[in-house]
């Protein structure tokens, strides 16, 4: 089902994209198989060839379930295409080697394994890789004048919730004829949407609040039909595609993603708010803070604040680790975004492939906890919290 654009997004996360079947199905039944047969061979050529839509063969993505998503996905960001991966980390892998392989410039804190990604993989097929801190912005400018195809960051970023101005940045990076793709996984669809903010690409690590319940991996990239193009051949020969039965699984929970990511923004702010100058706590990171720097950028670019947060202990990294098993109902996992409470201490996880020196240089410290909110009452948190703070 195509609905109009300008249809709330709530409607079009239910309704975009599903094939009503002959028996009444209200959204897309499953389609387990891995390829499609035709009356004649005509029929087959016609589809190969793109003169008629139709299914043909899961690995290219030519599936109904996977179909059905990748509209949903594209009316998320309003984006006029999408592609569905494995996992997020297909999806960025795909990117940079579509669109940057004239060397990729890397703003701020990212995920442990797309540093990993950029730092070795990709340096080592000869991509130029450069790596800017957030406190480095005025060198950007200097880089982009190297001829660097993309423009890569995190807003807000894992685990330090650092913010950037994503129209700012994306201007500049277009006076140059760079392209700019933000991995828009901790904001959500629902709190922002780089595209209209001027990037020209979004990725998201689906497993996230995308899938919202921790029982998928996939990924996702959003952008123009011609920089999807790109993309499309990547993904197909390195066999990238998620399963049906995930694809159907994420449409189910695309279905329900505002009112959850509604919750969760309502709930880490809440937590925030608690926690923020409570003794035994140095700071609290989190974009709806005045406190965080970047916070006005925030206001100004986002429509809610996430359901991230991160919090420094004012103690060492045991001390830090004693709090973190002390908790009871925030249970130490090292994923996020979904029903659950979860917490991970970066340099345990996410983080720790970085070197120290590189983790202190991006102010990654062994007393930081990150907690991804669920569902829970926030008094019940915020009290799980309070006792695990006692056994400092």
């Amino acid at each position: 089902m195509n609905l109009d654009k300008n249809q709330g997004l709530s409607t079009r996360c239910v309704h975009t994209g599903e094939i009503n079947d002959q028996f009444g199905a209200p959204h897309t039944p499953l389609y387990n198989t891995s390829t499609f047969v035709f009356p004649d061979t005509q029929s087959l050529v016609d589809v190969v060839q793109g003169n008629r839509p139709g299914s043909l063969y899961t690995r290219y993505g030519m599936h109904p379930n996977i179909k059905t998503l990748e509209a949903k996905l594209a009316a998320l960001e309003n984006a006029e295409a999408a592609l569905s991966f494995g996992s997020g980390m297909a999806a960025e892998a795909a990117t940079f080697l579509a669109l940057g392989r004239k060397g990729v410039v890397c703003i701020g804190d990212v995920y442990g394994g797309t540093f990993e990604l950029l730092d070795s993989q990709l340096r080592s097929l000869g991509v130029p890789i450069h790596f800017l801190l957030g406190s480095e912005l005025d060198k950007l400018e200097g880089v982009l004048k190297e001829d660097i195809g993309l423009v890569y960051f995190e807003t807000p970023t894992n685990p330090t919730l650092e913010i950037f101005d994503i129209e700012k940045i994306s201007s500049l990076a277009h006076e140059y004829g760079s392209l700019v793709c933000i991995d828009n996984t901790f904001a959500t669809p629902i709190n922002q949407n780089p595209i209209a903010l001027g990037a020209d690409i979004v990725v998201h690590s689906a497993t996230k609040y995308l899938g919202g319940h921790s029982d998928i991996t996939a990924g996702a990239v959003m952008g123009r039909q011609e920089l999807i193009n790109e993309i499309i051949p990547w993904r197909k020969n390195l066999g990238q595609v998620p399963a049906p039965e995930v694809a159907s699984l994420l449409c189910r929970s695309i279905r329900s993603l505002v009112i959850r990511i509604e919750r969760q923004n309502a709930t880490a702010h809440e937590v925030a708010e608690a926690l923020d100058g409570l003794a035994g706590i140095k700071r609290v990171l989190y974009p709806g803070l005045t406190s965080l720097e970047g916070h006005e950028i925030a206001r100004k670019q986002m429509n809610g604040f996430g359901g991230m947060l991160t919090i420094e202990i004012d103690a060492d990294y045991e001390t830090t680790t004693r709090v973190a098993d002390q908790l009871k109902l925030i249970r130490i996992g090292p994923s996020l975004g979904g029903a659950e409470s979860l917490c991970t201490q970066p340099v345990t996880t996410t983080h720790s492939g970085l070197t120290e020196e590189e983790r202190h240089r991006r102010g990654i410290t062994p007393s930081m906890i990150r907690f991804s909110f669920g569902f829970e009452d926030p008094a019940d948190l915020i009290a799980d919290i309070k006792q695990a703070l006692e056994s400092m």
